[in-house]
């Protein structure tokens, strides 16, 4: 048993993603674009929802043998999510829902029953790195910068799943150092992580080798593929139920979280107490 949530997505938000991501299959390869370039490609809740419907969408037919995921413009692959999202959090239920739809989401994401491959230019921060991180393959352009810089700005909280997300790909220690430090690491720094399997010397390298890998991948066997992804979840070490909901509640509902909110809406340094 996997320890995500059963993959689902809301048909309503999905449809009103629009143009804000981009789908098409070339030749059996599925490529997914995050396309609001002029904001850094930050994730909106109908992006999420959009995201998983695809995903959802090509276990169910497998119509494509491989997914390339990549964002709009060579600023960022996602620089997190719209911050305009966090805006009507008034009560514990919203942060809770909050964290619920982003592990929902990025689930269907990581369980998608065909190789995902994201094809990194630019910032890939905070929720952005997340959807790397539940990716197969990560390669990237020499230029990108990656992190949670959470513990500087908003003063919020990965969930239990992001956390053992990200410490199944690069340890304990290397999580730490990213979140306590607040660090945006460089691309080269990435690969000595074990998060990027390869570092192009161009953003204008990404595309095309991002396809050429979907490209071998697809002619592999996809059972053989399948398997070797859910036998990876298997052994995530499962989850309590409600895990995490205490950490995710004193962070969310913290005086320091109104204040980064305000803070970052403001283009100002925030003010943390510890409240």
């Amino acid at each position: 048993m996997s320890t995500q949530p059963e993959p689902s997505f809301d048909p309503d938000l999905a449809a009103n993603a629009g143009d804000d991501i981009l789908y098409e299959v070339r030749d059996g390869i599925g490529f997914l674009t995050f396309n609001r370039p002029e904001k850094r490609n930050s994730m909106t809740f109908e992006m999420y929802e959009r995201m998983a419907q695809i995903c959802i969408e090509r276990s169910e037919k497998q119509d494509i043998r491989a997914l390339v995921l990549t964002g709009a413009g060579d600023k960022a692959f996602a620089a997190g999510t719209d911050m305009k999202q966090f805006t009507v959090f008034d009560s514990e239920a919203d942060a809770l829902a909050y964290e619920a739809r982003i592990d929902r989401t990025l689930g269907a994401l990581e369980v998608c029953k065909v190789p995902t491959i994201a094809a990194i230019r630019g910032a890939c921060a905070g929720g952005g790195a997340g959807i790397a991180a539940c990716c197969d393959v990560r390669i990237a352009a020499k230029g990108s910068r990656f992190g949670f810089p959470i513990a500087r700005t908003l003063g919020n909280c990965l969930s239990a799943t992001g956390f053992a997300r990200l410490r199944d790909l690069i340890g304990a220690a290397r999580v730490k150092d990213l979140i306590f430090r607040a660090k945006m690491i460089d691309a080269e720094t990435a690969k000595d992580y074990g998060f990027l399997s390869e570092v192009l010397e161009t953003p204008e390298e990404v595309a095309p080798r991002a396809e050429e890998i979907a490209r071998e991948i697809a002619s592999y066997a996809p059972l053989t593929l399948q398997a070797a992804k859910e036998m990876l979840l298997r052994l995530r070490a499962r989850l309590p139920e409600g895990g995490g909901r205490d950490l995710l509640l004193m962070c969310y509902m913290s005086e320091d979280f109104h204040e980064g909110m305000d803070a970052f809406l403001n283009k100002r340094s925030p003010q943390f107490k510890g409240k």
